[in-house]
């Protein structure tokens, strides 16, 4: 058994504990997360040796839902949890997102984050508990990691900002605004809630950062005591002399490539020139080909991110505030209950809404308190999307993140269940996808609900904006499409 230690913090008026050497004594990274009567255990583990042969970070999370942590049985035959739950999936992404660019460049030793709910009190809501616990453990742990982070949840209620709102505060609250950051900076923030000025927005994520800093020095003070050595990692580098001569072969023509102003044009040209290095270098290939492959991408997202913050011109030719050309339509499915088409660039969503009776309305077999939801949105994105041929295998954690962002926006300009008495359900399907397919649903859903006679209380769009900072500038971008969101430094969907 290895030293039992309990460190504790207020935190917007409770008490929050941690308790560290008690339990996984194999993995990584270990703590039991108290918060009020919510109590989440957090493991992290990692493999002995990185992965071969990739060029992605392994980072798997898992946020696991327990009914016992409710004191609930669950339904169905088999009486036992199966496959995550929405609500399981959306709080994975968001352990994830915070953390993922906190670990080394070219670390590729699988990580893996497991957060299981062990007890829920409604008034500390577990999914805020799981995210600074994850960084705990990961901080305490000998795994590499440039942290620490902390999150919190800010309501407002009657004109005044509440840090991790209890559930009546939660009821009354016009903002529910999660946020994770390192005592430096912001790297997370997602909300939803009524129509909230901007100046209002950005005064809460300020406020929600002050309280992050005291967690990230709670943090600190914890892994200053108790964290482990850090293991000694194998960082991937290309090899220098081969990514010099790959730099030299390929730098121009893949320079050109990327002013390609259409999409498949574009990708088509720097397949080409991908393929001309792979030729010219085909020696190389079997011990080198990570490395040859590494460079080029280093290449583009050089050239794109210097012809953006240098020249102001985007890849497609636009200006930093440009939107791409708009067209929509709606009713054209006859029977639909309501449809509409945007169309944004080459980017298409189609989305379809569907009538039905309150008894339609989705039953929820959760930790929460909701039992059920009204209004469901279910986002499909099929690789024709993106001119590929792959086996559909059904939503995965994108698709249902993507389609709960876009429900999020659709709620609060609904109307009552007293003044519109249906349950109601829109399904949106990606038809293009050259970025921002998930704002392309928001605005596809108002369409849809429109044409089927949903009386909202306003339109709803949706917008992908971007930053790129290179070389001490910065470039802030207006509609981002799929290049600049895979080689940017910011995703922000508002």
């Amino acid at each position: 058994m290895f030293e039992h230690k309990i460190f504790t913090m207020d935190l917007a008026g409770r008490e929050l504990s941690v308790e560290i050497g008690k339990i996984a004594e194999l993995a990584s990274g270990s703590a039991i997360i108290r918060y009020g009567e919510t109590m989440v255990m957090v493991n992290v583990s990692k493999s002995a040796k990185p992965r071969d042969g990739i060029d992605f970070f392994p980072l798997s999370v898992d946020y696991e839902e327990r009914l016992y942590s409710v004191g609930k049985i669950p339904g169905g035959f088999l009486k036992r949890e199966g496959k995550p739950s929405e609500k399981a999936i959306l709080t994975s992404r968001l352990i994830d997102r915070p953390i993922r660019p906190l670990f080394p460049k070219g670390f590729r030793n699988d990580v893996q984050v497991v957060a299981t709910v062990l007890s829920v009190d409604q008034d500390c809501t577990p999914d805020i508990v799981a995210m600074i616990g994850s960084s705990i453990a990961l901080s305490i742990s000998d795994i590499p990691f440039n942290g620490p982070t902390g999150s919190v949840l800010i309501g407002l209620v009657d004109g005044a900002f509440v840090v991790n709102p209890t559930a009546e505060q939660r009821e009354k609250s016009s903002l529910h605004l999660v946020v994770s950051g390192t005592k430096d900076a912001i790297m997370m923030v997602e909300a939803g809630g009524e129509e909230i000025p901007d100046a209002l927005m950005l005064e809460a994520i300020l406020f929600a950062h002050e309280e992050i800093k005291k967690v990230v020095a709670f943090i600190e003070e914890i892994t200053a005591e108790v964290g482990k050595e850090k293991m000694e990692v194998v960082l991937f580098k290309p090899d220098e002399e081969v990514e010099k001569a790959v730099r030299e072969f390929a730098t121009d023509k893949m320079k050109e490539a990327v002013k390609t102003i259409e999409k498949l044009e574009r990708m088509e040209k720097m397949d080409a020139v991908k393929a001309e290095t792979f030729e010219k270098f085909e020696e190389l290939l079997e011990d080198y080909g990570v490395d040859i492959e590494e460079t080029l991408q280093a290449i583009i997202k050089e050239e794109v991110r210097k012809l953006i913050v240098h020249e102001n011109v985007r890849p497609d030719n636009r200006g930093l505030e440009e939107i791409r050309p708009i067209w929509c339509d709606n009713g054209f499915i006859p029977r639909a209950h309501g449809s509409g088409l945007f169309t944004r660039g080459q980017t298409q969503v189609m989305s379809i809404a569907t009538l039905g009776a309150l008894g339609d309305v989705q039953i929820l077999d959760g930790l929460d308190e909701e039992e059920s939801k009204r209004y469901m949105h279910h986002y499909n994105f099929p690789a024709y999307s993106v001119g590929e041929a792959r086996p559909s295998r059904g939503p995965g954690r994108r698709e249902i993140g993507h389609g709960a962002l876009a429900e999020r926006a659709l709620i609060p300009v609904l109307p009552s269940k007293e003044e519109f008495p249906y349950a109601i359900r829109v399904v949106s399907e990606v038809l293009s996808s050259n970025g921002s397919t998930s704002q392309g649903s928001v605005c596809g859903s108002t369409l849809s609900l429109l044409d089927a006679g949903v009386p909202l209380k306003d339109m709803v769009a949706g917008i992908a904006m971007g930053l790129i900072k290179h070389d001490d500038k910065v470039a802030v971008l207006s509609d981002i499409q799929g290049m600049e969101d895979h080689l940017g430094d910011m995703d922000f969907k508002v």
